[in-house]
């Protein structure tokens, strides 16, 4: 609701055109639910890790790469660098 509300504010088109960086470590269940909350607003550019998740078989992570850019996460310097740029 906030990037939502801030996109309306900025009056951008899409949230994903804000400066908000998406960086998901899956532990837990509760990740997966966020993960997927976010593909269902039509968020990109999610970092998922430290590993991906099993249920992502190689051609679901094709789609969700091609179609949502999502990418692992690496070093914590690699993500800083990358999520600030």
């Amino acid at each position: 609701m906030i990037a939502l509300k801030l996109k309306e504010a900025f009056g951008v088109d899409s949230v994903n055109e804000l400066p908000i960086a998406f960086n998901i470590a899956l532990y837990e269940q509760k990740a997966v639910i966020v993960l997927l909350a976010l593909l269902s607003l039509g968020i990109k550019n999610i970092h998922l890790g430290p590993t991906l998740p099993a249920f992502l078989s190689p051609n679901v992570a094709k789609v969700l790469v091609e179609n949502f850019g999502i990418a692992p996460i690496s070093s914590v310097e690699e993500d800083v660098k990358i999520l600030c740029a």
